[in-house]
């Protein structure tokens, strides 16, 4: 009961601070809106999960959030700038595309081993479930913030780095994913992937993720000012997130435990950075 009370106090202060100096639908910051839809999305589809057993639609419903918080955002904002149309566009396209290949995985391996303990515990479940909307809303905060913001700034070229940044990131993330689906047809679950972009690096498509996140946020800064300010910690988030509780670490703990003692494998893990690719 303590974390979901610090999930939701977190998301209260991300919802303030991004609401600062944002436009308003009525009375209601559009950013406090967006904010309330992404858990709002979160306890509809809790319902039938829990109900189902079932965790098949949650990395889904969490694309599903993005997109419809981003979406919000565009509306009930009234902007139209530049800035605003392609943080939204870059932010959904992102979504859709991890969102339709973590559904497609599911399908086919027909559940995740994560949620086997928690779903019968309905409060462990709707833990997990407020999480990912704290995720998408501090992920997905600067986007937000500045696409609601009342101050507008026309582009320069030095967004162009943020988008290259953004481009880069994306790039490497879906071809990674694409090369371990590949290799896993081929190979199976039983071997590890260490070609294409699995050789520079144990986790070439985290590290995308991060570097498309930083790109979001450097696009994001110039339409920010005050308290706004604070939604910067969009890519510190992903990279706390996936490095230190839910990504690197529980792969790094199931390879060890597969493949651990392997020759081939502890030399793979010797010289092969863990997240940053090596360049030569």
């Amino acid at each position: 009961m303590r974390q979901l009370i610090i999930v939701y106090l977190l998301g209260a202060g991300i919802a303030w601070a991004g609401s600062q100096g944002g436009t308003l639908a009525g009375t209601l910051p559009v950013f406090a809106g967006c904010a309330l839809l992404a858990f709002a999305l979160q306890w509809l589809a809790y319902i039938p999960a829990y109900l189902q057993q079932t965790e098949k639609f949650y990395d889904l419903t969490g694309s599903v959030t993005y997109v419809s918080c981003i979406t919000l955002a565009l509306v009930l904002s009234g902007h139209n700038d530049p800035r605003s149309i392609l943080l939204g566009a870059l932010v959904a396209l992102w979504a859709i595309r991890l969102g339709s290949f973590l559904f497609s995985r599911i399908r086919k391996d027909g559940s995740d081993s994560r949620f086997d303990k928690i779903k019968p515990d309905p409060l462990r479940f709707f833990f997990t479930w407020s999480l990912q909307g704290l995720w998408v809303l501090i992920t997905a905060a600067c986007a937000l913030a500045a696409i609601t913001a009342e101050q507008k700034v026309s582009m320069s070229y030095i967004d162009l780095f943020a988008i290259v940044l953004w481009v880069m990131g994306f790039s490497i993330e879906v071809i990674a994913d694409q090369q371990k689906r590949n290799f896993r047809k081929i190979a199976g679950a039983d071997a590890f992937i260490s070609t294409g972009l699995w050789a520079r690096s144990r986790h070439p498509n985290y590290f995308g993720e991060i570097l498309l996140w930083t790109g979001i946020a450097l696009l994001a800064l110039p339409a920010l000012t005050g308290w706004q300010m604070a939604t910067l910690i969009s890519p510190v988030f992903v990279y706390l997130l996936l490095t230190k509780v839910s990504g690197v670490p529980l792969l790094e703990k199931k390879s060890d435990s597969k493949w651990g003692g392997h020759p081939e494998y502890e030399a793979y893990k010797a010289t092969t950075p863990e997240l940053v690719p090596k360049l030569w």
